[in-house]
């Protein structure tokens, strides 16, 4: 066989192959169209569509992990008791939150339709005083599994909101300086059920009006000598208790400068009224200014709840210097009619975008310490208290 012969064997044979391969080829499915979730930039950073709807969704939330230490404060004050001679004795304060936040947006006919939700979920001991209970064994401070809360579930329709939300008496005004605990002094109940009116005139003046269900209870109803039931009222947190809610309004005006602001309230079922104004100062790019004062009556019971501080007034300032995009200082000092007195001072440093860690030192003065009637909001269990708190958060 000569090397012409070789060759047209090898072409010949090649192309019997291609023609059967041809006659059996793949026939490869056409890619079906994906779709992709789409960024909505109308609202802010951190939306997108929900696909196949013109709803706006954020989801966020942060893991927060506090230790305390000390006397005094809603967060500190924690005793256990020894496990070997059953001495009473201070220990740590924990809790780590998981927070669970949502929002929504869409524009419609009538205006924006916005919805916010926020969950939270804890676990830490309960920041309890330890003691011995009638059975003689001992009440200490476990770990464990604590509220499952809804602090925030609200639908809002151009001005118009619905739900569960923090009391306007506190949300419009503004809360009392950018500290851990900055209720020393309190400045108004919080969780309630609202239907509330937002109302924004343009050129920094805005409003709202704000119809208020409360929470908590005020006592409970007991016997007098004539057999009736009337109602001991051991603490003005309440609930209202007829058909007419709680009543909140208030007034804002904002410029570069900074804010000018005031509240009113009136307490239905009490029938106590309550009120609250607010400046505040953008001194410098890195200093900032606020001062509170708020003044509320008492003539059926001494804490309703919007006036929650003891006597008739009470005073809140402070501020925070920014030493640079990273640090920032923080400052609350607090007084009441009733000679209670609260300081807290805090520095806030970002590790990376997300991460901060907040160090905070209280300190609080009890003014009516030792009385039997005294409701002050600390866990301090002295009339001069100390304590601190280390906070660990990463917000996304």
């Amino acid at each position: 066989m000569n090397i012409k012969s070789l060759l047209l064997g090898s072409a010949a044979a090649l192309i019997a192959v291609s023609g059967a391969r041809a006659a059996d080829a793949v026939v490869v499915a056409e890619p079906e169209p994906a779709e992709y979730v789409k960024i909505c930039d109308v609202y802010g950073s951190g939306y997108f569509y929900i696909p196949g709807t013109e709803t706006c969704l954020r989801i966020g939330g942060y893991v927060r992990y506090d230790i305390g230490m000390g006397d005094v404060g809603a967060f500190t004050g924690a005793e256990s008791v020894d496990h070997e001679d059953g001495d009473v004795q201070d220990t740590w304060y924990k809790n780590t939150r998981f927070t669970l936040k949502t929002w929504t947006g869409q524009e419609t006919e009538l205006g924006t339709l916005k919805t916010y939700t926020e969950t939270r979920f804890n676990f830490g001991n309960n920041n309890r005083h330890a003691f011995f209970n009638s059975t003689d064994s001992f009440d200490s401070n476990p770990a464990g599994m604590k509220s499952v809360s809804l602090n925030f579930a609200w639908i809002q329709l151009g001005g118009l909101r619905v739900g569960k939300d923090e009391s306007a008496f506190n949300t419009f005004i503004g809360y009392a300086g950018n500290v851990i605990q900055d209720t020393l002094v309190p400045y108004g109940g919080f969780d309630t059920n609202v239907v509330q009116y937002y109302f924004d005139a343009g050129n920094g003046l805005s409003a709202v009006v704000s119809l208020e269900e409360g929470s908590g209870d005020a006592g409970a109803a007991v016997l007098d000598g004539a057999g009736n039931y009337v109602f001991n009222a051991t603490s003005g947190n309440d609930t209202i208790d007829s058909y007419v809610p709680h009543v909140v309004g208030g007034v804002k005006y904002t410029q570069g400068w900074g804010d000018i602001i005031a509240v009113g309230a009136y307490d239905s079922t009490w029938e106590e009224w309550a009120g609250k104004v607010r400046l505040d100062v953008n001194a410098t790019s890195e200093l900032s200014l606020f001062l509170m004062a708020g003044y509320g009556t008492d003539d059926n019971i001494d804490r309703n709840f919007y006036k929650q501080w003891g006597g008739n007034w009470a005073v809140w300032g402070g501020g925070t210097y920014k030493f640079n995009e990273k640090t920032s200082f923080n400052l609350q000092a607090s007084s009441d009619d009733d000679k209670n007195y609260g300081v807290a001072a805090n520095v806030a440093y970002d590790i990376v975008p997300g991460l901060t860690v907040t160090a905070e030192v209280d300190y609080d003065h009890d003014g009516k310490f030792g009385d039997v009637d005294n409701r002050n909001w600390t866990n301090g269990d002295k009339k001069n208290s100390v304590g601190g708190l280390l906070r660990f958060q990463r917000s996304f």
